[in-house]
């Protein structure tokens, strides 16, 4: 069927080029049914380009969202072209939280498509960017926690340590929000641990001075065991220590990296939880 529609160049007259949006749009549904991705991919551009011809902005978004989409399944690096074509269309109409979710969209694919983490935490601050303008904190906060997860991944402590103290701080004073405060001083205060045994220390007075629940919690007790086994360099005893929590309260694949991390800097240690 595409094949039979007139070059993008061949077409006058606002008539004509609204005629071909729709055809094009037809056909790519077509190819979608047919699970043909690329194609329909390319038909839902072509559509993209004909309305941008005729100043339809949210028409033209749209249609390169439709291509985005269409491309994750065949061909990542083109999805991500047409979704950045969408968020510059969407910003220039100020309409930042679309955008934002469109940045959301391209990280997602930089983390399991390609497997970029760097692009990934990069559209992923955007994304906090927008949102915070837009005050959308909650979103931008979920947006920042994976920028600090991946900064931690990435050996960025610091990078990390600020946006777990950033979104701790922003969740402490809310009521539905204050228990997850704990988990994001927990994060920091493991990040320090791991650049300085002392600096962590400090950070978890900081802590509990802030935000006197973290004092209770099983978080601030295990990192307080923690700091003992390291200051007297027993592995055995921070073993046990995070056996002991992780018996109660799982911990991630995140916790552990960065608690063989800390481990693995007491002298003779093998550098396992085991």
């Amino acid at each position: 069927m595409a094949r039979e529609l007139l070059p993008l160049g061949a077409l006058k007259g606002p008539h004509k080029v609204e005629e071909a949006c729709e055809m094009y749009c037809r056909a790519a549904n077509m190819f979608k049914m047919a699970k043909n991705w690329s194609a329909a991919g390319n038909a839902f551009c072509k559509a993209a380009r004909l309305h941008m011809q005729l100043q339809n902005k949210h028409d033209c978004a749209t249609s390169f969202i439709d291509a985005g989409n269409a491309f994750k399944k065949s061909d990542p690096n083109e999805a991500i072209k047409c979704l950045n074509a969408a968020i510059d269309i969407y910003t220039d109409m100020g309409r930042f939280t679309i955008a934002a979710k469109h940045h959301i969209s391209i990280a997602e694919i930089y983390e399991s498509d390609l497997v970029d983490i760097e692009k990934a935490i990069a559209h992923y601050e955007q994304a906090a960017d927008y949102y915070k303008g837009e005050e959308s904190n909650s979103s931008a906060n979920k947006c920042l926690l994976k920028v600090g997860a991946y900064s931690a991944q990435l050996e960025q402590y610091q990078k990390a340590i600020e946006i777990y103290e950033q979104v701790g701080a922003n969740t402490m004073d809310n009521p539905l929000l204050k228990y997850s405060a704990k988990e994001y001083f927990f994060k920091a205060s493991l990040c320090h641990f791991i650049v300085d045994e002392l600096n962590a220390k400090i950070a978890v007075e900081k802590y509990e001075e802030m935000f006197p629940a973290f004092s209770d919690s099983r978080e601030c007790k295990l990192l307080k065991k923690l700091l003992e086994a390291h200051e007297e360099q027993n592995s055995e005893a921070f073993t046990e220590a995070v056996k002991e929590f992780d018996s109660i309260s799982r911990l991630d694949q995140w916790h552990t990296t960065l608690l063989l991390r800390i481990k693995k800097t007491i002298q003779g240690d093998e550098g396992d939880l085991k």
